[in-house]
């Protein structure tokens, strides 16, 4: 790659911000949002052709794209794929081979066989996951008697019960509570054509053995209790089963969007379709048919392709191309801001959602990161368009800042007791539902964590900061709802999440150079003079990962292995978080190493193309660590030209 000098590489990124800015104003959308595709693995496509298959609800949608797509994705080794470049995924691969079969690919397909050999080298579906058995025990190809039960009652536990749905992350719940149908009702639909999987159990369809493992500790008292509960379901005898069922379809009803979403999700809105499919609703009933809508929504179709995004993220990545362009120059009343601002307001919430049941306090004012997601707005969301606001220069700023004003008190009374912020739920953090033969995502619950707890202290840095520019009655009250207290519990939180190495860890983003990133932007802003120390171990910590090309790039592999930290190929979004977190800590110390940076900076413009934009194959988003990873196709552009304006402004405050 090709090192610039100096005064090249200032010029050269000054070239670069105006082709990305160009660039991203020609992906706007008409009415002033940013919204680009979220990629995922291929089970999110493959579970919708079981849906579509399951209620007949093919006609009218090509779903005979799919098998394209599924081929295309398939690697040289058989299999599919987590995230790019992992190897091979045993449950991802056994999905994708049974959606292949549901669009009527035989067995002796060359794409089957090969992939076949796979499955079986990773040991067959026996050795998947519990959704992957699920879904495939929905059509005869696994036994029900070897899934965890779920008893319906479960929903009746009262709130200030130890346990209770609310205990659950809003995923795993929205996720849930559809399946305390399915699991109760163990259907198996019959469909066309009908097909069967016995060539993917590497012991022999007639020798698979269908108990839940043990661990032979104490954990095995959750299968102990499974196996209590099946023998009640055997004898017919489960305690407030009617009461469940009608208590979780009302639940799913009440929860489903006008436009026909659940929870915004992919997940959670297919098994609310295979819960009311459950209770025998019909195909033309309107809740059914608003869900499909939904879902079509989710599809991106091209000539030969259809696939399924798990998510949408217009109100994200309208925030974060709105920060991009301000911070790389861009007026903060330029039209293209004004009217992203306008539309991001008209999206906050103004409903009470789930998260009101743990929080007696709060009111709403959040943002969700969808178009329509009213029950689950979520605090990273809301801080960072909290921030992209305070940037821009509306017509109506006493609107805009009633709206912040809003925000900033929702977000108050979030704070976890530990003295963080997790993403939808306060104190959502009882970690031993984890330890539920039901929970091999590992993903119940939804704890405070660095990251989301740096983007509201990052967030708070600049809600001061606005507050002593403007110096308006309408601006000083958004900084009553922010307490010193509060941020003193977070730093303290921070504190004791940094790594040993300098670190942090990154529960949304791939992975410490994510969370480090964020955490020394927030300091920078907020504690710049009490936590030099920190501050400085962090940016050494992200000094050391630098890879010879310039770039920064960490594995989605870091979250299994943690030896792997800061390693990985070099990707503009990774590489751009790093001179980010850099230009943070060397406006705090006063200490800048700019020979890192401009190294960034240079890896940056070099790999820029021709339309201003940048391209990375890598996954640099999490869903669920170790087992569900996201590309947000916006990444690279946005975090790239922030880094890039930061740079400038940087570099140009440090020459003179």
């Amino acid at each position: 790659m090709q090192t610039l000098s100096n005064k090249d590489l200032k010029e050269s990124a000054i070239e670069a911000i105006a082709k990305s800015q160009k660039y991203l104003i020609s992906q706007q959308d008409a009415q002033g949002f940013w919204w680009a595709e979220l990629e995922s693995n291929v089970t999110i496509t493959a579970e919708t052709v079981l849906l579509h298959k399951i209620w007949g609800s093919e006609q009218g949608r090509n779903l005979d794209k799919v098998e394209n797509y599924l081929r295309t994705e398939q690697r040289s080794h058989g299999g599919w794929e987590l995230f790019y470049g992992d190897g091979g995924d045993l449950s991802t691969s056994v999905e994708a081979y049974m959606a292949l079969k549901l669009l009527g690919v035989p067995q002796a397909d060359p794409a089957l066989v090969k992939a076949k050999d796979f499955i079986i080298s990773r040991g067959g579906i026996s050795k998947t996951r519990i959704f992957t058995k699920m879904h495939l025990a929905l059509i005869g190809c696994y036994d029900w008697k070897g899934l965890p039960s779920i008893p319906p009652w479960v929903i009746l536990l009262p709130d200030a019960f130890p346990f209770n749905i609310y205990e659950m992350s809003s995923w795993a719940r929205g996720s849930t509570v559809p399946l305390l149908i399915v699991f109760d009702r163990k259907p198996v639909y019959n469909i066309n054509p009908s097909i069967n999987l016995h060539e993917l159990y590497s012991e022999g369809f007639e020798n698979v053995n269908y108990q839940l493992p043990r661990n032979s500790d104490w954990t095995d008292i959750f299968v102990n209790l499974d196996d209590l509960f099946k023998v009640g379901e055997s004898l017919n005898f489960v305690p407030f089963r009617d009461e469940g069922i009608k208590a979780s379809e009302k639940w799913i009803l009440e929860r489903q969007e006008a436009t026909g979403d659940w929870g915004g999700i992919i997940p959670a809105m297919l098994n609310s379709m295979l819960g009311l499919k459950a209770l025998d609703y019909d195909l033309s009933d309107p809740v059914i048919v608003r869900g499909l809508a939904a879902l079509d929504r989710f599809v991106i179709e091209t000539e030969d392709c259809y696939r399924v995004q798990p998510c949408i993220s217009p109100v994200w990545d309208t925030a974060l191309v709105m920060r991009s362009l301000v911070d790389s120059g861009m007026s903060n009343d330029n039209p293209h801001l004004v009217k992203a601002g306008e539309w991001l307001i008209e999206k906050q919430i103004l409903d009470y959602g789930d998260w009101a049941v743990k929080n007696k306090q709060g009111k709403p004012g959040a943002w969700a990161f969808e178009f329509d997601n009213r029950f689950y707005p979520d605090v990273d969301d809301t801080a960072v368009v909290v921030m992209a606001l305070c940037q821009v220069q509306l017509p109506n700023e006493d609107l805009k800042w009633e709206a912040i004003a809003r925000a900033v008190a929702w977000i108050s009374t979030m704070q976890c007791k530990a003295g963080g912020w997790a993403a939808f739920d306060l104190d959502n953090d009882q970690d031993w539902l984890n330890l539920l033969p039901y929970a091999d995502l590992k993903a119940m619950i939804d704890p405070n964590t660095a990251d989301v707890t740096a983007r509201v202290l990052e967030m708070m840095g600049y809600v001061r900061k606005s507050v002593n520019l403007a110096n308006q009655e309408r601006v000083k009250k958004v900084d009553k709802s922010i307490n010193s207290w509060q941020i003193f519990r977070a730093l303290n939180y921070l504190r004791a999440e940094q790594e040993t190495e300098g670190c942090w860890f990154g529960r949304w983003g791939v992975n410490y150079v994510y969370g480090t990133s964020g955490v020394l932007a927030a300091l920078g802003q907020i504690a710049s003079d009490s936590h030099q120390i920190a501050i400085k171990n962090g940016a050494s910590w992200l000094g050391s990962c630098q890879n010879p090309d310039g770039g920064w790039g960490e594995t989605c592999r870091s979250y299994n292995d943690p030896s792997l930290k800061g390693q990985g190929v070099s990707t503009a979004s990774q590489t751009a978080w790093a001179i980010i977190g850099l230009i943070a800590a060397g406006e705090a110390t006063g200490e800048f190493d700019w020979n890192q940076i401009d190294l960034g900076i240079n890896y940056l413009v070099t790999s820029q193309r021709s339309l201003g934009d940048w391209y990375e194959a890598e996954f640099t988003g999490t869903g669920f660590p170790c087992h569900f990873y996201l590309k947000y196709h916006l990444y690279q552009q946005h975090f790239s030209l922030t880094a890039l304006g930061r740079y400038l402004k940087a570099k140009t405050n440090y020459d003179h």
